[in-house]
């Protein structure tokens, strides 16, 4: 009889605790909140002690470098800063904005700014003069760049170029001469000979002055001009997406992720919550956007839908940087800039990989409860390509789009997330 009590006693125990811990895990639920996009409030904050290590390198208030002409990257930059998501988590930031990639690399390496966005050939040349940066995030992959020549033109693709002794208008030292010139060497066009190439930035670009037979700029300078939207009547006849995987990358300083990994963090979890409200509200980003003096030129639709393709297309997860495959993409373009006299070294992709701290932005899924992906989202799966080894197969380009990538989705989540009035469950 004993015997029976005591397991009676038992039982009863273990069905109060199992409801004692129903109830608190309930409660913990309720007392989590989110904001309307998604970020688990409350915010964390950088201690007193990173702030005064800031101060004393002269780094306060923090310096954030931008390129307008760059619009996928800009949205994530001008929500930051007009939402005060680093304020928020008790850093001081001005916004410093550039041209171009390589002209951000000039204020970046003396540290006039620490934090900054590059597309992939500044990204590594600032890898190969042993600057040190270390790439937090990936953004706008897969940004469109294509070859586009007037609408009566005599060439038709990319082939015609052959003995043609045209003139190419580009950006040297960007992505589009790497794109141009991986894809006149894969189709048997010599630089010098069939060709020359002309130095020119985005803004000449959009003019297409007499005298030249193509450009290649970069979104949303290409839609701008195959759309009619500057004025040029224009074509495509090749895109870049067979022989480069582009990706831009987010950049701290070094000494940062050394000495106040707090701030490199907090930085972090505000860019990935800048992307959540791009993704719940992209019309609120373009009116931050347009309110910039840099970037109030822009015809409104044609900036919301950049916003979207660059923010919202691919699953939010895009930001993770996985340093393997990023840094065998980086060794096919880093042998050709190295080959053409670029890049002082002929870096590997370990050289490279080293170079992105994906440790901050996997802390920043965990937070949201987010799964780490094990492959980049634009990777179909079965995918049969190789990073080293261009023309790729074709793979999920986010211009191509029509609705974004569904997410989440199974196995995207490790615990529950609330986004936009509504809860997901892993």
């Amino acid at each position: 009889m004993a015997i029976q009590t005591s397991t009676r006693i038992t039982r009863g125990a273990l069905h109060c605790m199992m409801a004692w811990l129903l109830m608190a895990c309930a409660a913990q639920a309720m007392a989590q909140q989110f904001t309307p996009w998604g970020w688990p409030l409350p915010r964390e904050q950088v201690s007193e002690k990173s702030i005064a290590w800031l101060k004393s390198k002269e780094w306060w208030p923090l310096g954030v470098g931008m390129v307008w002409s760059w619009t996928g990257q800009s949205a994530l930059n001008v929500v930051m800063k007009r939402e005060g998501l680093l304020e928020k988590r008790g850093l001081e930031a001005k916004l410093n904005v550039f041209n171009l990639g390589s002209e951000l690399n000039e204020a970046f390496i003396p540290g006039r700014v620490q934090v900054g966005v590059t597309g992939n050939l500044p990204f590594m040349s600032l890898v190969d003069k042993h600057i040190p940066v270390r790439a937090i995030a990936i953004i706008t992959p897969m940004l469109r760049h294509s070859v586009i020549v007037p609408a009566d033109s005599r060439f038709k693709s990319i082939k015609d170029f052959k003995d043609s002794n045209a003139t190419i208008g580009l950006a040297t030292r960007s992505s589009s001469e790497f794109y141009f010139q991986m894809a006149a060497e894969l189709n048997g066009i010599k630089i010098g000979k069939d060709v020359t190439l002309k130095n020119m930035g985005i803004a000449d670009q959009l003019l297409m002055p007499s005298g030249l037979d193509a450009v290649v700029p970069w979104d949303p300078a290409t839609t701008m001009l195959l759309s009619g939207n500057s004025g040029r009547r224009a074509v495509s006849i090749d895109e870049s997406y067979s022989y480069t995987i582009y990706e831009g990358s987010y950049n701290v300083r070094q000494e940062l992720v050394e000495n106040v990994p707090d701030v490199v963090q907090a930085i972090t979890d505000a860019l990935l919550e800048a992307s959540l409200f791009i993704r719940q509200n992209p019309k609120k980003a373009t009116e931050y956007q347009l309110e910039e003096p840099s970037m109030k030129h822009y015809n409104p639709e044609l900036l919301l839908l950049q916003t979207k393709i660059y923010n919202n297309m691919y699953k939010p997860t895009y930001l993770y940087p996985q340093p393997q495959f990023w840094g065998e993409v980086s060794e096919t373009v880093g042998s050709w800039l190295y080959k053409n006299r670029r890049l002082s070294r002929d870096l590997k992709a370990s050289d490279y990989a080293s170079a992105y701290a994906p440790e901050f932005m996997a802390k920043s899924f965990a937070k949201l409860g987010w799964k780490v992906p094990t492959t980049p989202v634009f990777l179909p799966q079965g995918w049969k390509g190789d990073p080293k080894k261009p023309p790729y197969p074709a793979y999920i380009v986010s211009s191509d789009l029509t609705v974004s990538q569904p997410f989440p989705e199974k196995g995207d989540l490790v615990k529950a997330w609330t986004f936009d009035g509504k809860t997901y469950q892993p």
